[in-house]
């Protein structure tokens, strides 16, 4: 029995499909098969029912890939300790961050880590949507801090540490009805919605809490968002941290609407299980707690 062969059987029980696994581990369909008959000879067991459109785990199949599945983690543990025994401090560490979360309350963190390692330059990415899960995945950052909206959990490695509401707004001066009851979808339809671009994807554009059929404008950034409609040229969704003061002053304006209603998403803390972590990285993981506001 291989190590390579409990990575072939964990690859097609996550994918679903032995096409899958040969894409996630960049081989060849016909050479997953063949490590997973030999696995099948070696054990004299039948892991897979094959006829079915998708290969299905036998009963004794499942047993064996419970077992094979907490080698595996040992194993992912037992690089991961000899990656630190090994290894120095990083010389770059990246964190993406989700752009909604109050970055008031992960700087603390930061500033310590930087201090306690000043060889380790630290790079913070601000990113929309996607982004922070697209950088973890793609290898440009360490550590991600955002929603589980499109995570494989299967790669990832995620623990809770806040939760962000994003509210809809706008400015007096953009002239809605003034009702105590929620606005309709209609009512909205000839006023421009903001939207931020999704970094994480190439197409750039946001997916959800979309008007249909209204006007929109996208915009970079929430900063320009916030910008945009202060100034009373759209309304649109803001994290509730960067609306405080104007909420309070009345320069912006809590929408009531069908469909729109206060979004709470719970935010994580995310590292890739297949890659082990640097030591500065380690830390700052392990120090990042709860980013919810006391």
């Amino acid at each position: 029995m291989k190590h390579d062969q409990l990575i072939a059987l964990d690859a097609i029980v996550s994918a679903g499909t032995f096409r899958g696994a040969a894409e996630r581990l960049h081989k060849s369909q016909s050479a997953i098969s063949h490590t997973i008959r030999q696995l099948e000879e070696q054990l004299e067991l039948e892991l897979f029912n094959r006829e079915a459109y998708r290969p299905v785990l036998t009963p004794a199949g499942e047993i064996f890939y419970r077992e094979a599945s907490r080698v595996l983690r040992q194993m992912q543990g037992l690089r991961t300790t000899a990656a630190r025994l090994r290894a120095r401090e990083e010389p770059e560490l990246t964190i993406a961050v989700s752009a909604t979360m109050d970055l008031d309350l992960l700087l603390p963190t930061l500033a310590d880590t930087g201090q306690r390692h000043p060889a380790t330059h630290l790079r913070l990415r601000m990113e929309m949507m996607g982004g922070p899960i697209a950088r973890l995945l793609e290898g440009t950052a360490e550590i991600a801090l955002a929603s589980l909206a499109g995570v494989p959990l299967d790669t990832v490695e995620a623990e809770p540490v806040g939760e962000v509401t994003i509210r809809p707004v706008a400015s007096p001066d953009l002239d809605l009805p003034a009702t105590s009851r929620a606005l309709a979808a209609n009512e909205m339809q000839g006023h421009v919605q903001v939207v931020a671009a999704d970094s994480g994807t190439a197409v750039h554009e946001q997916s959800r809490d979309l008007l249909a059929g209204g006007l929109k404008w996208t915009v970079s950034d929430l900063a320009a968002k916030k910008k945009v409609i202060l100034a009373g040229f759209g309304w649109g969704g803001l994290p509730d941290h960067m609306t405080v003061e104007e909420r309070r002053s009345g320069d912006l304006l809590s929408l009531n609407l069908e469909g729109f209603p206060l979004r709470r998403t719970t935010l994580f803390k995310m590292r890739r299980r297949d890659q082990a972590i640097g030591v500065v990285a380690d830390e700052l993981w392990n120090r990042i707690g709860s980013l919810t506001p006391t």
